[in-house]
């Protein structure tokens, strides 16, 4: 007998997990696929096991917008160890070297951060997903290669010193306040804060505290989530994080077999977008970017 078409059992939408410590982003995507039932479930983002806070979910349709949401700035807080440098540019890889730090002044702090804000080259950390010739870098690492990254540009739009401490004999713990664009490396900000300083530096904790609209304030734990399931369902998603545009029916037959159709939505440039598009009713049909004053589409929602 033939079988009819798979009943979705969960809604389209997004979950906003905070993550905690110590488990990975997979870990994260694999509970949330026994809580909502179906195993369309996708993050992004990926947070380091170590890095708790903002962990978007999709499930469903919504795992379709997740390529475009990892693409939104982001905002950290996060505590940098002067005084001792690690393979991983964090608390997780083994101490490469170790110096004194405890000469280093507020001053010298504030002067070594000024030139890592803005728009900058950035050099990821080694021991990173960026890939090399078609392998992870981290993968390359492990293997016992020497990988030195080509530096790229990021936006570091905010970049706070919010309490300097010395706790500890031979260290200086910074805590700072972070936004930055996407693929924005925190561990290599700490990294070369301690290079620039001669002291060498480690991200001991990172927290991300918002991507795009979405906070921390929003967000669930694991465990709030089993005993109840809060999810952000797609069309209010697509509002929050995109321009949008509203079209009538004939048109939206047109969007959903990918027709390029009239773009009367305000953007700031031509080109990356994307836009919302949504008929009358509310329902996301597609998301588009902007070409030759067209909604050319990027994901269409049958």
């Amino acid at each position: 007998m033939a079988r009819g078409p798979r009943e979705r059992t969960a809604p389209d939408g997004l979950v906003i997990v905070d993550k905690p410590g110590g488990i990975t982003s997979h870990d994260v995507v694999a509970r949330v696929r026994r809580m909502a039932g179906t195993r369309k479930v996708g993050h992004a983002g990926t947070l380091d096991p170590m890095a708790t806070g903002v962990l978007l979910v999709g499930v469903e349709r919504a795992t379709r917008l997740l390529g475009h949401l990892a693409l939104t700035d982001k905002a950290y807080a996060a505590t940098i160890r002067l005084g001792v440098a690690t393979v991983t540019d964090d608390a997780e890889g083994d101490v490469l070297a170790t110096v004194d730090a405890a000469s280093v002044t507020d001053d010298a702090i504030e002067a070594a951060i000024a030139p890592l804000r803005g728009d900058i080259l950035q050099r990821p950390s080694s021991v990173s997903a960026v890939k090399v010739d078609g392998v992870r870098s981290y993968a390359r690492v492990r293997g016992g290669e020497d990988v030195e990254l080509a530096p790229r540009p990021v936006t570091v739009s905010r970049l706070d010193v919010v309490a300097v401490r010395r706790d500890e004999p031979g260290v200086v713990d910074v805590e700072v306040e972070v936004e930055c664009s996407t693929g924005t490396y925190v561990r290599a900000l700490a990294r070369d804060l301690g290079d620039a300083l001669g002291v060498g530096g480690h991200l001991t904790a990172l927290r991300r505290t918002r991507v795009g609209p979405f906070a921390v304030e929003h967000a669930h734990t694991l465990d709030a989530l089993e005993e109840s399931f809060v999810l952000v369902p797609l069309a209010d998603v697509v509002r929050a994080t995109f321009a949008c545009q509203v079209v009538d029916e004939e048109t939206a037959v047109r969007v959903l077999h990918g027709a390029c159709v009239p773009a009367e939505v305000e953007v700031e440039v031509e080109g990356p977008g994307p836009v919302g598009v949504l008929d009358a009713d509310g329902r996301v049909l597609s998301l588009a970017e902007v070409r030759d004053g067209l909604l050319a589409p990027l994901v269409v929602f049958s």
